[in-house]
């Protein structure tokens, strides 16, 4: 038999060597993700038959980051998909514009998606109107 199972508390100590800093970098993914604060946001503005969507981002300290948005529409007019991307820098407690578009309001539906990359974080936020 060999020793490491013959002193079972040694054995114990090791294995809480080695999951200890696999469940402190789990704790801290987890906390990252649902602290609560959503940097990200689709606001949706109706305009004179059309609706404007501006993906923005909220944050508490000057940042630098990447966006992708994407909206697929679809309705009376026919559909469309619109992808737009490209980096950021941010002021501290303002909100920033990283792209808007517009879309005609009547009979559509949209579900727009907003994927933002901070400091190595990443973070999503989704707006759908009419549709499933």
């Amino acid at each position: 038999m060999p020793n490491s199972v013959k002193h079972p508390r040694r054995l114990m100590t090791i294995f809480a060597l080695v999951l200890l800093p696999v469940g402190a970098i789990a704790a801290m993914t987890t906390a990252n993700q649902s602290d609560g604060t959503q940097p990200c946001e689709i606001k949706a503005t109706p305009a004179a038959g059309m609706v404007i969507l501006d993906a923005l981002v909220h944050v508490d300290k000057p940042v630098g980051g990447t966006y992708t948005f994407h909206v697929e529409k679809s309705g009376d007019g026919g559909s469309s998909t619109i992808n737009q991307s490209g980096d950021f820098d941010a002021t501290a407690g303002h909100s920033a514009i990283l792209s808007s578009v517009s879309l005609d309001s009547k009979g559509t539906a949209y579900k727009a998606t907003l994927d933002v990359v901070i400091e190595d974080k990443s973070f999503s936020c989704t707006k759908q109107i009419g549709g499933n």
